[in-house]
């Protein structure tokens, strides 16, 4: 390219990051990765009403949490200087005029606002993934650019910041494209080079509708709180509106970096799915070291994660959340067990009798084996020719029991081959006694 690729993003403190922000900075750095060029972030703090100390770090921390840690950070406000300076010029130069009018609450009371003399000319700017648009300005009037000198409002704030910083790609939601036009007569009006521009389809959920704050979960913090990881989640939405153009689903940040192009953006919007994020986060889990996976749980949870457990935690849990259930429900066999004796017999489906001669059964065939090779193969091996001629249910429901305690758990030769072999005889032998 013939200059240095600038992307950014600009978030407004004003609430939790919606994860459709978290999906427009990815794609504005991986652009940005996949040229050389900087990534952005800019702190939109011109909604002073609404604008919290506590979103503004809340910001910082999602981005470093995900991953796309800008090459340069800033809040808007710090430029105050330059929007003040500008907006004088513009009413200096006559291109911008101080209107005195009606406020639109309070129709007796009077505000002094900065409006935009509009040429009325028609705007025609090419969009990477819309191609040529063209809008005729002259129904926007001469529309408001500040409240006052002092004051400027967000689409003239954002024209000055990206020129200054050297923006050369606009990449947002499409829902933003009805701002582009007065944007671009701002531009024109203070001198400025138009930067191209990259409208994203929109997140939908599953009615196609836009997410909803009301009926979907659609914070960033949330899903963090929830147990996904941020390379799940990172995967999923390079996803929503991007086409790879092969089979692959699964990436690393690295290299959806080397992937990315805006020509493969798609137009229509994309649809957020739930159990398909869900999947995602499983995978990325899933190729976790256990060291890694057991260091994640243990922060997530804020517990120390046994390392024989994390093979059968990192197979079945979706999420962290998920596996910090499975910990505190159905793992506590590690420690001991205690029930009631009538679970040995699955609520009276098996009689007395049948459990106690099965149980026995079991530990002659499980004494016969070596400490070195009880393991879940081999134990399943070694029981299930006796379990088929019994039936299984009757043979492996009391000995799960024995070893579990629990209604639900693992397998009884997962269990058994976790708590080694003198203890697996010890606990049947225990759950003989309760019969």
């Amino acid at each position: 390219m013939s200059q240095k690729v600038i992307t950014r993003i600009a978030p407004s403190p004003t609430g939790q990051m919606h994860i459709g922000t978290v999906r427009t900075a990815l794609f504005n750095y991986l652009w940005a990765r996949k040229n050389g060029g900087q990534f952005l972030v800019r702190i939109e703090d011109t909604d002073t009403s609404r604008n919290k100390a506590e979103w503004t770090e809340l910001i910082w921390s999602d981005f470093a949490w995900c991953g796309l840690v800008p090459d340069k950070k800033y809040i808007q406000s710090e430029h105050a200087a330059r929007h003040n300076e500008l907006l004088e010029k513009l009413v200096a130069e006559g291109k911008a005029y101080v209107s005195r009018e009606l406020a639109k609450d309070d129709s007796g009371r009077e505000v002094e606002v900065v409006r935009l003399k509009n040429p009325g000319s028609r705007v025609t700017f090419a969009d990477a993934v819309h191609g040529e648009i063209s809008i005729d300005t002259a129904d926007l009037g001469d529309f408001v650019i500040a409240r006052s000198l002092t004051e400027p409002l967000y689409h003239f704030a954002v024209v000055v910041d990206d020129a200054d910083a050297g923006v050369t790609h606009v990449i947002r939601g499409e829902d933003i494209m009805s701002s582009t036009a007065r944007q671009i007569l701002i531009q024109e009006a203070l001198g400025f080079a138009r930067p191209a521009y990259v409208h994203l389809p929109l997140i939908l959920s599953k009615d196609r509708k836009k997410l909803s704050k009301r009926k979907d979960v659609v914070s960033l913090d949330d899903y963090r709180q929830n147990g996904f990881i941020p390379e799940g989640i990172v995967n999923y939405l390079a996803l929503l509106g991007w086409n790879p153009g092969t089979e692959e689903e699964i990436f690393t940040l690295e290299e959806l970096s080397q992937r990315f192009a805006l020509e493969q953006i798609q137009k229509s919007g994309a649809i957020f799915d739930d159990v398909k994020l869900r999947w995602f986060n499983h995978e990325h889990l899933k190729r976790l070291s256990d060291d890694k996976y057991a260091a994640r749980l243990n922060d997530f949870a804020n517990t120390a994660v046994d390392m024989r457990l994390v093979p059968l935690i990192k197979e079945r849990a979706q999420t962290l959340k998920e596996a910090a259930e499975m910990l505190a429900s159905e793992f506590g066999f590690l420690q001991g067990v205690t029930y009631e004796p009538e679970l040995l017999l699955n609520k009276g489906k098996i009689a007395k009798e049948d459990a106690s001669k099965h149980l026995r059964a079991l530990t002659s065939l499980l004494e016969n084996m070596g400490d070195e090779s009880f393991t879940p193969a081999t134990i399943k091996d070694a029981v299930f020719p006796y379990a088929d001629k019994e039936g299984r249910g009757s043979v492996l429901w009391p000995l799960r029991t024995a070893l579990s305690g629990m209604d639900k758990s693992p397998d009884p030769f997962t269990i058994a081959a976790l708590i080694g072999r003198t203890e697996t005889l010890a606990r049947i032998a225990q759950a003989l006694k309760n019969l």
